[in-house]
């Protein structure tokens, strides 16, 4: 079996499922630092820093790592901003702290008033007028750039709205199609693999969704780990065209 120096490794379903943990998840990062392998979490979710991220891994789920050790769609959405939008820095954004913090850290004028960019991402306590600034901005001209295109999100009371959903309505209301950032787009692992400084040959990446997970690694062409503790079943990819590189019930049974 092949040896890989990077991991990028989903979150939820992956490394925990909502509030609860998944031991073989601690187990499995435990393993890959022993090994000194390079860890990098990579998730859609735009919402929290990495700081966030990285405390509730060490606080609720056991494993032992800091922000530097995450990466966002919110991180991956500003560095694409940095690569392609030259002295066009101003962007209106629908979003949570996590995603405004991370576009002003590269630099990003976040402003309502002639944006280059709009930029959607799960915002809970969005408005009416945001959605309605958002549509006039694209429509005057700005380019429209979703985080991702997750259309659910999982909570306590069942399956909520997500970032996708958000996008889907500034789509249909602006008739324009914008452009994705997150996993299954290729554009996060190749910001990812790019911030880390692997190459696609010495990483794989790790997910319990076939759709989104493997598909961004498939899209990107990094192996894949598909582990099912989470979304995906074997049966779902049964008649998959592509698939996965590797499949695992648990964490337990990867051998680093």
């Amino acid at each position: 079996m092949k040896q890989y120096q990077g991991y990028f490794i989903d979150l939820d379903g992956t490394v925990y499922r909502g509030k609860e943990r998944i031991p073989a998840a601690a187990r499995f990062i435990k393993r890959l630092q022993e090994h000194q392998r390079e860890i990098l979490f990579v998730t859609n979710n735009s919402t929290r820093s990495p700081k966030e991220v990285a405390a509730n891994l060490r606080t609720n789920h056991d494993i032992n790592v800091t922000a530097a050790n995450v990466y966002t769609s919110a991180m991956a959405t500003a560095d694409y901003l940095v690569q392609h939008a030259g002295q066009k820095r101003r962007v209106y954004v629908i979003g949570e702290r996590g995603l405004k913090d991370a576009l002003l850290n590269k630099g990003m004028q976040l402003t309502d008033q002639d944006p280059d960019y709009v930029v959607v991402g799960l915002d809970r306590n969005v408005t009416y007028e945001q959605f309605k600034i958002a549509t006039l901005c694209i429509r005057a001209g700005a380019v429209f750039i979703g985080t991702n295109g997750d259309t659910n999100l999982p909570s306590e009371e069942g399956m909520i709205p997500s970032a996708g959903a958000l996008v889907e309505l500034v789509r249909y209301a602006t008739q324009q199609e914008p452009i994705m950032i997150g996993k299954p787009q290729k554009t996060i692992v190749e910001m990812a693999l790019k911030a880390s400084g692997l190459k696609k040959s010495e990483v794989l990446m790790v997910g319990d969704n076939y759709q989104t997970d493997v598909q961004a690694g498939i899209n990107t062409g990094v192996d894949t780990l598909l582990v099912y503790t989470g979304l995906s079943k074997p049966a779902d990819i049964e008649h998959a065209e592509i698939k996965p590189t590797y499949t695992v019930k648990t964490l337990d049974e990867w051998n680093v």
